[in-house]
């Protein structure tokens, strides 16, 4: 599925420019995707599109959809993941998304919506790189491009990375 996923990230620009999910199925089983493979991941997508669909980003009639209100990255609340949602994420992804919104670019509507997309992926713990895949759909979805560094981090091969 996470194949697919990073195919139609780096094939379509935003989440608006992808086809409408009985297109793009054509197209990726020409491309040579199982059909499995296939249907899983528009599954997912499909599900991603609710998400984002469902997520309030207006603070007002005026603004435009993709606005993003004034206050919108601040929040003084504190977010408990489940044990549910523990297990599945595992101490690693969790970290990550920690990570994240200490730096100041993972909003908590966004947070809400990958934490949301990760449950939906079977199997536990989930892996670091598959976390990674799902948040840059999220940002993709959203039509929002991550900060370069974080962008960098997302993309980077943490097994190559060496400690000092």
């Amino acid at each position: 599925m996470f194949e697919v996923l990073v195919y139609v990230y780096e094939n379509y620009w935003r989440g608006d420019a992808c086809p409408e999910l009985p297109q793009l199925e054509r197209k990726l089983s020409a491309i040579g995707f199982g059909a499995e493979e296939i249907r899983d991941a528009l599954t997912w997508l499909d599900g991603l599109n609710l998400a984002a669909q469902s997520t309030l980003w207006l603070d007002s009639p005026a603004q435009e959809p993709r606005d993003l209100p004034p206050n919108f990255e601040a929040s003084d609340s504190l977010r408990i993941y489940s044990v549910a949602e523990q297990n599945h994420l595992g101490a690693q992804c969790l970290g990550f998304i920690t990570f994240l919104e200490s730096a100041g670019v993972l909003p908590p509507p966004l947070r809400e919506v990958i934490v949301d997309r990760a449950m939906a992926v079977p199997g536990e713990p989930m892996a670091l790189d598959d976390l990674k895949i799902i948040i840059l759909m999220v940002y993709w979805s959203f039509g929002e491009e991550p900060d370069a560094l974080i962008l960098d981090e997302l993309c980077e091969d943490s097994e190559e990375r060496l400690a000092h």
